[in-house]
């Protein structure tokens, strides 16, 4: 049986187009293995598949200075170790890298086995993980026709991003039902991230009777970030965070509030929902999200709202005017023309398999 490693971590984004690979993967007789961080969002999400799990020691890659900056690269270096005994001892024909810290070690590990590796770039430019990695790669899949430029010509393959067909399978009836909403109101579905957003939060909450006027939401506010005072009313639902239940939420949805990654806009652009984007800003993030946001505005699938631009009232006529041009986005996204990311990639693990 022909063995595939994974790894990827740190956010559900570097995780759930794994797990799309790993059910095809296993549909043609691979046997699959994931190395991720033992404290990180990976852990449990591949665990809940059923997939063996290795934990390894890993440091966050840091473009700040912070005093973990220090003890950090010791981290990395055990990973590194224990990567390389691990891959010795499981022998893969091939390793997948989905990015995020962890992935680090894994990839230099798997250099020093000389077991061939494919990277994934989900954002437009690569994370500073992926920029590691990616001279020690085989190949190096992309997400956006743009990323090409970012990719030595010999390496990058131009995939788009593996989408779980498990997000695909909802249905609206159950959404309804897990939120008690009705259907002569549209629907909105409000994603502030893995671990929420609270911008978006109080912009939604402190305008949230107008909101109501005209919409239900459902507000997927983060951990911890629940709303006691908000509790039962009606037409507005929270949750931290939604996992098997998400796909009959996204069945019922009209409309999408979200940040940018690119996972999570790539999921709603294959099931057509139209989308406001608010990307994390250039003081938190590397800009990643900005760039994922204007190739979507662009191409028409979505509008973009900057975070220094958000208030309640702001919030308000955007989304008005996002749902009074509805047909107009989902238009632009039944005309595209992707490839399906997963055959690609599978292919792709498949040649690299037999020829090593």
């Amino acid at each position: 049986m022909k063995t595939i490693v994974f790894t990827g971590g740190g956010s559900a984004g570097h995780v759930t187009p794994n797990i799309a690979l790993m059910h095809k993967l296993k549909e043609l007789g691979w046997e699959i293995k994931y190395i991720g961080s033992a404290t990180g969002i990976e852990k449990d999400i591949i665990e809940r598949e059923g997939v063996p799990f290795y934990p390894i020691s890993s440091g966050k890659l840091r473009r700040y200075f912070d005093l973990k900056n220090f003890k950090d690269p010791f981290r990395v270096m055990k990973g590194v170790y224990e990567s390389y005994r691990l891959l010795r001892r499981l022998k893969p024909a091939i390793v997948f890298s989905k990015g995020g810290f962890v992935s680090v070690p894994v990839v230099l590990g798997s250099r020093m086995n000389k077991v061939p590796v494919i990277i994934h770039e989900s954002d437009m430019t690569p994370g500073l993980a992926n920029k590691i990695s990616i001279p020690m790669a085989t190949k190096v899949c992309v997400t956006f026709p743009e990323s090409m430029q970012h990719v030595n010509k010999e390496k990058a393959v131009l995939t788009g991003l593996p989408i779980r067909e498990h997000i695909r399978s909802g249905k609206a009836s159950k959404g309804y039902q897990l939120c008690d909403f009705h259907k002569q109101k549209p629907v909105i579905l409000i994603m502030g991230g893995s671990l929420g957003s609270q911008v978006i939060n109080q912009a939604v909450r402190s305008n949230l009777p107008r909101l109501l006027e005209q919409f239900q939401i459902v507000h997927l506010c983060g951990k911890g970030n629940i709303a006691a005072e908000f509790s039962g009313t009606r037409g507005y639902k929270q949750f931290e965070y939604l996992n098997e239940e998400l796909p009959d939420v996204l069945a019922m949805t009209d409309l999408v509030i979200s940040r940018a990654g690119a996972t999570s806009i790539y999921e709603f652009l294959v099931l057509e929902k139209p989308m406001l984007l608010i990307p994390l800003s250039l003081q938190a993030s590397r800009g990643d999200q900005i760039l994922n946001a204007k190739s979507f505005q662009k191409a028409g699938y979505a509008e973009v709202m900057q975070e220094d631009e958000l208030t309640a009232e702001s919030l308000q006529a955007r989304l008005e005017a996002l749902y009074a041009n509805r047909e107009t986005y989902k238009a632009a996204m039944q005309s595209r023309n992707d490839s399906d990311a997963v055959a690609a990639i599978v292919k792709l693990i498949e040649s690299y398999s037999l020829s090593s």
